[in-house]
């Protein structure tokens, strides 16, 4: 699945136009002041994004942050700027295609935010081996990605890699899909429904044990919205299975009582589900 996964961003997809569902991309309403730093964004690494929430916190100046899949890095120079000239983000991506871009405009990038130097870090690698990329360990305030994790073959492994890097006190901070009973298995290996962020998609449940498993405490459901499938096709392969995109905050867990989890399933929407994409 990683050769199909890396096919379909590098190749079969040329901008997020050319998605056939709303699960990789972002429909939510920005703050002003993300806003602002998103119109600093080249509009090449802008065009080829494909996430689904927006992973930028607030009081994060100086932070040292930690991108998984980061693709074209737009998320990556949208933090660079929220960190400041004093911090520093490091982006990881399988994907050359995706890399070359970002690493292209990283010099336009600090230009435009009136920096002296990059203050942003790209690295090949696979997000479920970042023990295997020279990171430093318990080095990075924050860790964030936007619609990747479900891409990856090995969803124990990077929650368990992140626990390794996560400075003490410090955040995961995700946009993922979930999927509200488990994708079937004959739809796994689906490359389409696999690169749409559907077929790889863990279960809301599922997800809560794997974060427990790997020394996370108990998920902050930060926002959510039902996902929108149009395509025919697709539709009809995934027979009324239900997708959420979920917006959440995980810390390393402290011991004690846990409070319940909150379900994206079983809460109204805290953003509205737009009749367009990315757009």
């Amino acid at each position: 699945m990683r050769e199909s996964v890396r096919d379909y961003y590098g190749g079969v997809l040329e901008t997020n136009a050319d998605l056939k569902s709303d699960a990789c991309c972002e429909i939510s309403s920005p703050s002003d002041a993300v806003a602002a730093a998103l119109s600093n964004i080249h509009p090449e690494v802008s065009e080829k994004y494909y996430g689904c929430g927006l992973v930028a916190p607030e009081d994060i100046r100086g932070a040292r942050v930690l991108d998984l899949g980061c693709g074209t890095g737009r998320d990556a120079f949208l933090l660079a700027q929220l960190v400041g000239e004093s911090g520093e983000v490091v982006g990881v991506d399988m994907t050359d295609e995706q890399l070359a871009v970002a690493q292209k405009h990283e010099s336009w990038h600090a230009e435009r935010f009136g920096f002296e130097k990059p203050n942003t870090r790209f690295v090949k690698g696979y997000i479920e081996e970042l023990d295997k990329l020279g990171l430093e360990p318990s080095s990075f305030d924050l860790v964030v990605s936007n619609c990747v994790i479900n891409l990856s073959i090995d969803k124990p492994g990077v929650f368990a890699g992140v626990a390794s890097l996560m400075k003490p006190g410090g955040v995961m901070h995700f946009a993922d899909v979930y999927s509200e009973t488990p994708v079937p298995e004959a739809l796994r290996t689906d490359p389409i429904l696999y690169g749409e962020c559907l077929a790889g998609a863990l279960s809301w449940d599922d997800f809560l044990a794997i974060a427990k498993d790997t020394g996370f405490g108990t998920p902050a459901l930060v926002d959510h919205r039902p996902l929108a499938v149009t395509d025919p096709q697709l539709l009809e392969k995934l027979n009324g299975l239900r997708f959420v995109s979920a917006t959440v905050e995980l810390r390393l867990s402290e011991g004690g009582c846990q409070p319940a989890a909150r379900n994206p399933f079983t809460e109204a929407a805290t953003a509205s589900v737009s009749a367009g994409c990315c757009g």
